[in-house]
């Protein structure tokens, strides 16, 4: 049986294999395609396509393959438990090819039905850029402080190359263009990247263009990436209780994270089921654990709520949190081949 979960109640439709397919799991993929667009050789090209289980039942990938070597597929949570997310992370290879290059993935599922997926990338790498490193990456960076790193981009085939203008949609971050060296046909840059104080907090994703005097008015995108950390932060954001039998419970935990010794002044649970509390008592400690619980109740449900947790340094943070009540028990025979959707 495979049930699709619903707010309150499980609708049940029943598919034979032949005519439902592979539909069940394409459909938990956010996108099967991407175009990388151009980019320089070296540089770190990668798109995860995410997938989220929209069923009650277990699923397991059992693998992945390219149909090209100039893409690299990795699974990067092989098991997915109702409502959890997981993705195929896809690694363009522009340090060994050039030109215009494409790939199929095939994603295959082993659980709780067989079921295969293809998802198609492409992309042009240019033969006379390289980025090295390939991109910027910040790592962590404290809120309210300044960071800069730099990059070299190189040119092969035109003295009279040239970098204009460097530029970022992010307001929080700029650049400048430095020439090294000119000779031969070779052209090198350092360009250098800065994250100003402002910088809000969280994860970022951004590409640095730099526009040049190529005659076909190309640019070379830089990928920029970083985490902003705050002084006090909450992990996960969402929390995933996962399926509990109708009666039972089941108890997972949050982090809070300081950069300095804290305390938790209150925990607030908003969320029906749902109970948390601080297990580190009143001491001031670097790092916090909340311990959730959800107690499920008789009937097939779904559960939502949220954690506030307020500290001693005036920070207040939230978790959203999940859980599915629903019998494990299934009602069909092992190998009927039925999938409930």
């Amino acid at each position: 049986m495979f049930r699709k979960t619903a707010p309150a109640v499980i609708v049940v439709l029943v598919f034979s294999a032949s005519t439902f397919g592979q539909q069940w799991a394409e459909k938990m993929f956010s996108a099967t395609s991407h175009d990388f667009g151009v980019v320089a050789r070296g540089e770190k090209a990668e798109y995860a396509f995410v997938l989220e289980n929209l069923y009650v039942e277990e699923v397991h990938i059992a693998g992945v393959r390219a149909s090209c070597s100039c893409t690299k597929p990795e699974i990067q949570t092989p098991t997915l438990k109702t409502y959890e997310k997981g993705a195929i992370l896809a690694k363009f290879n522009t340090s060994s090819f050039v030109g215009s290059k494409g790939a199929t993935l095939t994603v295959t599922f082993d659980k709780p039905f067989f079921a295969e997926v293809q998802l198609q990338v492409r992309g042009y790498i240019r033969d006379d850029v390289m980025l090295s490193p390939g991109m910027v990456d910040f790592g962590e960076v404290d809120r309210g402080k300044r960071c800069e790193k730099e990059i070299l981009v190189n040119h092969t085939g035109d003295d009279d190359w040239r970098i204009v203008t460097a530029r970022c949609a992010n307001p929080h971050l700029s650049a400048t263009a430095t020439e090294v060296s000119r000779s031969g046909g070779q052209v090198s840059y350092r360009v250098n990247v800065c994250i100003d104080q402002q910088a809000p907090t969280g994860y970022f994703v951004e590409h640095l263009v730099l526009a040049t005097t190529d005659a076909e008015g190309q640019q070379v995108t830089i990928p920029v990436t970083g985490r902003v950390e705050p002084e006090i932060s909450l992990h996960p954001g969402s929390l995933l209780m996962g399926l509990v039998e109708p009666g039972q419970k089941v108890t997972k935990q949050l982090v809070v994270r300081g950069r300095q010794p804290f305390q938790v002044s209150e925990v607030i649970c908003d969320g029906r089921g749902f109970t948390a509390v601080d297990t580190s008592g009143e001491s001031k400690k670097n790092v916090h654990l909340i311990s959730v619980t959800y107690q499920a109740g008789q009937g097939t449900d779904k559960a939502e709520g949220k954690i506030f947790v307020r500290t001693t340094v005036g920070t207040s943070l939230h978790a959203r949190v999940y859980a599915m009540s629903v019998s494990s028990r299934r009602s069909d025979g092992a190998g009927t081949g039925a999938i409930h959707n």
